[in-house]
């Protein structure tokens, strides 16, 4: 994980409310400027920059702001409207773009909105690439000449060309035929793509989340809020439930008694298939600090490797490219998969279950239940504006005699969100009353502090 200095940019791009800092239309034209200036550094008319965004109704603002500070420094940029952001990681590379721009707050409200950045690799840029731009937004960018300033097109068939790729992943042959499944889009980028996808494959679907307004992203709907989807999979009879969030780049899913699978389970189907097949690189799996020890345990039973990461699915793709590895995610639904994809991808991962089922003929509640999880809890501290509760040294005292307490029985993980004002609290232990007494102990010691 690098060490490089960012301040405007968090694990996922810029992020935080629309409309206030940071933002805003006037950030955004900066952003926009500065990035242009990274990636035009040779002063031609060819450079290209292609942009996506979820269904928010700040998109708008945030697309013609990003549009005009990348024009003006002679950027071209290409518009997909919306589409999920593994789709701008693909259409980064395939249109030979030197940048690919995502706006999404990924399974945030429609209140808050993001930026992040792919570079001509398809693959989320660097931090000291994020760093760079940084500082030539402190610096301040010199705009092109007025015969060199950038055009702008709409790019009408981007989400087909994403879906002709997605659908290409999928076994040689094989349909969907037969299987009924529920569909969650979150009302987000994914809302056309995904039942259209399933469809194609020749399943029956049952859509969820696929009438966005602009308000209703990720609202009760979606990977952070499943139970409509649970229920929905129960009451039409399907085989499977898939649901998104807003940006599509996760995916958690549902079997057909209408219970949850999150990315540990995914992640651990995937694995063994993918080991016993010969595809799994260096048998090893990665993933983030907060998988469930569960999968760590299911994995070395098979002679399997799980290599940890910092949370965040960047770095979790860092890791996999220094390492070789292909397969890695996040418990809570990022599957990457770079056989196929540069980025998570929701829905490609939810495809690659439906093989599972199709060529075992297996239902998805024996897939997706591969491991019994160790008791975990996970809670979260909303913190106020400038708050710095884990530099309080009666907050350090808590958390070491947490640990101590744990020691040889569980483990116990304290961090703040790098995309919400929130300290995160997660433990797991076999023993559930020490593990409740524990967080409920951090968690106390984090509000009183914050």
């Amino acid at each position: 994980m690098s060490e490089t200095k960012r301040r405007l940019f968090g694990t996922d791009g810029v992020r935080g409310t629309a409309n206030q800092w940071p933002m805003t239309a006037e950030m955004a034209l900066r952003l926009g400027a500065a990035a242009g200036r990274h990636f035009r550094n040779d002063g031609s008319n060819g450079h290209r920059v292609v942009i996506g965004k979820d269904t928010r109704l700040s998109g708008y603002m945030f697309e013609n702001a990003l549009t005009a500070g990348l024009t003006s420094t002679g950027m071209n940029v290409l518009l997909l409207g919306p589409v999920p952001t593994p789709a701008v990681g693909l259409l980064t590379t395939s249109m030979r773009a030197d940048v690919g721009i995502m706006i999404s707050a990924s399974h945030n409200p429609h209140h808050d909105n993001g930026i992040k950045f792919f570079g001509p690799d398809g693959y989320k840029l660097s931090d000291e690439a994020e760093a760079a731009i940084e500082r030539l937004m402190e610096e301040g960018v010199e705009p092109a000449q007025a015969n060199n300033i950038g055009r702008a097109r709409r790019i009408d068939d981007g989400r087909f060309r994403y879906m002709e790729r997605v659908k290409s992943t999928f076994p040689q042959g094989r349909r969907l035929d037969g299987l009924k499944v529920v569909i969650d889009c979150a009302n987000g980028a994914a809302y056309k793509v995904a039942p259209e996808v399933l469809w194609e494959l020749g399943a029956s679907v049952v859509p969820v989340g696929t009438a966005p307004n602009g308000f209703n992203i990720n609202d009760h709907v979606g990977s952070t809020a499943p139970r409509v989807a649970a229920e929905t999979v129960v009451a039409h009879g399907a085989d499977l439930g898939i649901c998104l969030d807003g940006d599509a780049d996760r995916v958690i899913l549902i079997d057909e008694t209408g219970t949850v699978a999150d990315g540990d389970q995914v992640m651990a189907l995937l694995a063994a298939r993918w080991a016993e097949a010969g595809r799994l690189r260096g048998g090893t799996l990665v993933a983030t600090v907060m998988s469930n020890l569960g999968l760590e345990r299911f994995l070395a039973g098979r002679g399997l490797r799980l290599e940890r990461t910092a949370v965040g699915d960047r770095y979790v793709v860092e890791a996999m490219r220094q390492g070789g590895w292909n397969l890695g995610g996040e418990q809570s639904g990022h599957i990457v998969m770079t056989d196929y994809a540069t980025t998570g991808d929701g829905l490609l991962a939810a495809l690659q279950v439906l093989a599972a089922m199709i060529e075992t003929g297996l239902p998805a509640s024996r897939l997706l239940r591969q491991f019994e999880t160790v008791p975990q809890r996970l809670r979260n501290v909303r913190l106020a504006a400038g708050s710095q509760p884990l530099a309080h040294p009666q907050v350090a005292q808590v958390i070491e005699g947490a640990k101590a307490r744990l020691n040889g029985q569980g483990r116990l993980l304290i961090r703040r969100s790098g995309t919400e004002p929130l300290i995160r609290v997660m433990a797991e232990c076999e023993d559930e009353a020490l593990l409740d007494a524990v967080v409920a102990e951090v968690v106390a010691a984090v509000e009183h502090a914050a």
